[in-house]
């Protein structure tokens, strides 16, 4: 889960605290620009890129900025944020603070969503690269881009346990089996100081040789026991002859567009949401994985037991973890659909 700090917050007038989102290079004088927007910030200190900033006082008189300590205050914060009127909402960490802010949001915003601008500060910021976002985006631009720059729209995935027991997510990456495997050897990448495209191809190549060489008990070729449902009606994924057939070796769901290192996952499917699924692990199948990855597409690897789609709901009943955002969530049965078309500002 992601980690806050003790909130602190700065309202209109009162700017003592906003300087905690700041760096030392930060020199924009907000104050003397016409048309700024009222800003709110999350913003999460542990963030891999937030820890060795420093704290500089910002020229910016109608600020709040929030720090929740507990996920269960992301509640509290963002209906400050709405008493605010605050127009344009900065998050400021990784993916996992996109995550949380947004669960947040869905349950005070409804469906009037201020605009949203995202710091990427995490050691993973898989919406910042399909936003095409620049790494050293500090909070000053983000202000001013929301009267001088771009909007770009994005669907979050709703992720809903059908059992009503666990509270509805908000998120942009699910996966589960082997995409679980390679979340948690990606952990292991960032201790060796590989982050975002260079963690992603350490994690592609380690896991294509554990994927070749390793047995079926090894987790990059034990895969999840899984049920899938597509679309309205609700028809079962089809399945290949390979393998256990109560068994998928992975899943992986998205509503974004662009990856790290270039990756193609989905192919050429199109939709509010996309799903890749393999089998079997294959050797066939793991010997093209760096062309299934960029893409490419052919009648042998579905025979093989690659499958893309797209759906407007598609309903998991997992006998496995499974992970969104970098959330690890429990088996049982959830339901995935779009969420609200949010905002983004950008350059």
């Amino acid at each position: 889960m992601a980690h806050y700090a003790h909130f602190a917050l700065a309202r209109a007038g009162d700017s003592r605290h906003a300087g905690a989102v700041m760096t030392a290079h930060a020199s924009v004088k907000l104050s003397d620009m016409p048309g700024l927007p009222v800003t709110g910030v999350l913003y999460n200190p542990r963030s891999h890129r937030n820890r060795d900033s420093a704290i500089v006082e910002p020229d910016y008189p109608v600020i709040r900025v929030e720090q929740p300590r507990r996920r269960r205050d992301l509640k509290d914060a963002m209906q400050r944020f709405v008493d605010s009127g605050v127009e344009l909402l900065v998050i400021n960490g990784g993916d996992g603070t996109v995550r949380d802010a947004l669960t947040g949001g869905a349950m005070v915003f409804g469906d009037d969503w201020p605009d949203i601008a995202v710091l990427p500060r995490g050691k993973t910021n898989a919406l910042t690269i399909d936003l095409e976002m620049p790494k050293s985006w500090s909070l000053e631009e983000a202000i001013i881009a929301h009267r001088d720059g771009r909007r770009v729209q994005r669907r979050p995935m709703v992720l809903e346990p059908m059992d009503g027991k666990e509270l509805t997510r908000l998120g942009f990456i699910l996966g589960a089996g082997v995409f679980l495997a390679a979340i948690e050897s990606g952990q292991d990448a960032h201790k060796f100081g590989a982050f975002d495209s260079l963690a992603v191809a350490m994690t592609t190549v380690w896991g294509v040789t554990q994927a070749l060489f390793g047995g079926d008990k090894n987790p990059w070729r034990r895969g999840v026991e899984a049920r899938i449902l597509l679309g309205e009606p609700m028809t079962e994924l089809e399945r290949s002859r390979y393998g256990d057939p109560r068994w998928r070796a992975m899943i992986f769901l998205s509503s974004l567009s662009r990856f790290p290192a270039g990756l193609k996952p989905f192919g050429d499917a199109e939709g509010p949401l996309r799903i890749a699924v393999i089998d079997h692990l294959r050797r066939r199948i793991v010997a093209q994985m760096p062309w299934v990855l960029r893409g490419n597409h052919s009648d042998r690897l579905v025979e093989a037991g690659l499958h893309r789609r797209s759906a407007d709901r598609i309903e998991l009943d997992l006998g496995g973890r499974f992970i969104l955002d970098g959330e690890v969530f429990a088996p049982g049965r959830y339901c995935v659909t779009p969420g609200p078309l949010l905002n983004f500002v950008v350059p």
